[in-house]
């Protein structure tokens, strides 16, 4: 049998007022549906079965006032066994309990508790000491609950300490990933900073280039500088200043009544025996009737 019930009626066959005896009766799990259905049972005995934990529900029989689990083989008592705030009376003799949830401090109207016959943990032990009497089973109840509230303080402050370096190391993520991001922007910034210089750069010979047409458009045309006289250009205008000069004093010497001067007499023989020297070459006759017929 592993259920209570199939051995011999249904449980309310079995409460008798307010305490309902499930002992002996060769549990491997606890009636959970069923006890929810009774909460004028405050006293429960599951001593003497089969028992190798307890369902988490079980929790919720927060109606009980008096439970015994004794000898049976329980290796631990569920996280939320503080809910029972209503128990008084606990005796979990002969089992193999090594610890007790944390929740155990929770149990404040608990007043008498037996622990032993388990392979409990050393410190535990000894806190727990002898139920060998009623003095000393209350005197159990009373320090297990203070060591269990020891015990849940100092996972209080360890889960403290921990959400504490937790919070410090996610302040040093996000500090770290905002500089990060600072330097991150400062280096777009001038990267930014040198691409726009850069582009700036590219610009200036465009500029210098687009405005050199303007300016030689948009301003008067300079004047070619004057140019050098040589040395063979004074020269030459030195000869045609001559020529000219003789020319003129031909002119004169010929056409006007200087021409009985002896000078000129001199210049107007020298010249008709010029020309008559030319005339003798034939090239230049020819050149001379046709300049005269014209």
């Amino acid at each position: 049998m592993t259920k209570a019930g199939s051995k011999g009626g249904n449980l309310r066959d079995k409460l008798d007022g307010n305490e309902l005896d499930l002992s002996l009766s060769d549990l491997n799990e606890v009636p959970i549906k069923e006890l929810v259905a009774l909460p004028k049972a405050t006293i429960l005995d599951l001593s003497c079965n089969k028992l190798t934990s307890l369902p988490s529900d079980f929790c919720g029989l927060t109606h009980l006032v008096k439970l015994d689990l004794s000898k049976n083989r329980l290796q631990q008592l569920p996280a939320d066994f503080g809910r029972l705030v209503n128990l008084q009376h606990l005796d979990l003799l002969n089992n193999k309990l090594v610890t007790l949830p944390v929740s155990f401090a929770q149990l404040k109207s608990l007043k008498w508790l037996d622990l032993k016959d388990n392979p409990l943990d050393p410190v535990l032990a000894k806190v727990a000491g002898d139920c060998l009497d009623e003095k000393q089973c209350k005197q159990c109840a009373n320090k297990v609950l203070q060591h269990m509230k020891a015990v849940q303080a100092d996972q209080e402050r360890e889960r403290q300490r921990r959400l504490e370096v937790e919070r410090e190391a996610e302040k040093k993520r996000e500090l770290r990933k905002r500089e990060k991001a600072e330097e991150k922007e400062r280096r777009r910034k001038e990267y930014d900073a040198l691409k726009a210089a850069k582009r700036e750069q590219e610009k200036k010979p465009k500029k210098e280039a687009n405005q050199a047409p303007k300016s030689k458009s948009g301003s008067r045309p300079r004047k070619p500088p004057p140019r050098k006289h040589t040395r063979s250009w004074a020269v030459l205008k030195l000869l045609l200043l001559l020529l000219l000069c003789v020319a003129g004093g031909l002119v004169a010497c010929r056409v006007t009544e200087l021409q009985r001067q002896p000078l000129c007499t001199s210049v107007n023989t020298i010249y008709d025996n010029a020309v008559r020297g030319l005339r003798s070459h034939d090239i230049l006759q020819w050149v001379l009737q046709a300049d005269s017929q014209q």
